[in-house]
């Protein structure tokens, strides 16, 4: 198997939770190169990734097929003769390419109309009876080859910061006077909505007691454009803290890669970053709500869940149904502080 390519997912999380399967595929075909095809927001995970060849972007969008530029797609990577590719969204979309491509084996899971398009294929686990989502991926690999056997190790995401992030990094922090050493970071975004968001005056409350308890601390607030205003608040909430710093929308991807590497300790929500941490095996708690740990927990030995797992937990809702959204307002700073505690 010369040649494999991967059709990466589309959101943060679940691009990280497939480099189990990347090198599961490394160890069964060694010579292989494996490439990536990834939108440009994800594109910076598979580029962490050592078992990656080469990752090729495309300026994909949400809900749009972009048929244009599928078909241009297909055409360049026809020429590159892969063996096989893995299309790991369910999307119809997304197994057009491959097949365009002329690639002999197309695997993935089934749906979305996509029989012929897909040649090997597994059915989708029901929503009730999810495995937890490298598992998920991971399976795929016996489509092509079945005598492996899982161990631990392979069920637990790694990705290793670019130096060239890192250096980025460094002088940014070097501008801010932010000693790295002392360096904490918070994710208070979670693209999917308010239910997976640990309240903004909760955070603020975390800073402050963080402050009290060692006055070198600095905390930066990592997430993309869209958590700007949500980080602001917890600025202002927190009395303009100047301990705290909010750098949403003001990193790339690898450099908050970089910066997650770099930290003592991570604050998250059940999110994208929270995976990079995991992955990254920075020391972390992280804080869920609607979701389900046992699904997309974080796949580290230096992680600690917070979950409060009420009757209504969990519910997957972007708002919550029954208007109070205990399972975030409950957690309280303190229990999170003491959490934090545990791990430095």
């Amino acid at each position: 198997m010369q040649g494999i390519l991967i059709i990466a997912p589309n959101w943060i999380g679940d691009a990280v939770m497939t480099q189990p399967l990347l090198a599961r595929l490394k160890a069964q075909y060694p010579s292989s190169k494996i490439d990536v095809l990834a939108s440009t927001w994800v594109a910076p995970i598979y580029r962490a990734c050592t078992e990656v060849n080469e990752v090729i972007e495309a300026k994909f969008e949400h809900k749009q097929l972009q048929w244009g530029l599928r078909k241009q797609l297909a055409k360049e990577l026809q020429v590159k003769n892969y063996q096989a590719c893995f299309v790991l969204p369910n999307s119809f979309k997304s197994a057009l390419i491959p097949w365009l491509a002329n690639i002999p084996f197309r695997i993935g899971y089934r749906g979305e109309f996509r029989y012929g398009l897909i040649n090997l294929s597994f059915d989708n686990p029901s929503k009730v009876n999810r495995p937890p989502m490298v598992e998920h991926y991971l399976a795929l690999s016996q489509l092509l080859k079945d005598d492996e056997v899982n161990t631990p190790s392979e069920l637990t995401p790694k990705l290793n910061v670019s130096s060239l992030a890192k250096q980025s990094v460094e002088q940014k922090l070097a501008l801010a006077d932010i000693n790295p050493k002392a360096l904490l970071v918070f994710c208070p975004g979670a693209e999917y909505g308010p239910t997976k968001r640990w309240p903004t005056n909760h955070f603020a409350e975390l800073t402050r007691n963080l402050v009290e308890q060692n006055a070198d601390a600095q905390i930066v607030l990592l997430g993309g454009s869209s958590d700007h205003e949500l980080a602001q608040n917890i600025v202002l909430q927190s009395g303009n803290n100047p301990h705290l710093h909010n750098w949403c929308g003001n990193t790339s991807l690898d450099e908050a890669i970089a910066l997650i590497g770099i930290a003592k300790a991570v604050v998250s929500n059940d999110s994208g970053l929270m995976h990079i941490a995991a992955a990254l095996k920075t020391p972390q708690v992280a804080i869920f709500g609607s979701s389900d740990p046992a699904h997309t927990p974080p796949l580290s030995e230096k992680a600690k869940v917070i979950w409060l797992n009420l009757p209504c937990s969990p519910c997957h809702k972007k708002i919550c149904p029954l208007g109070h959204l205990r399972c975030l307002n409950d957690i309280l700073p303190p229990q999170v502080l003491a959490t934090l505690n545990t791990l430095q």
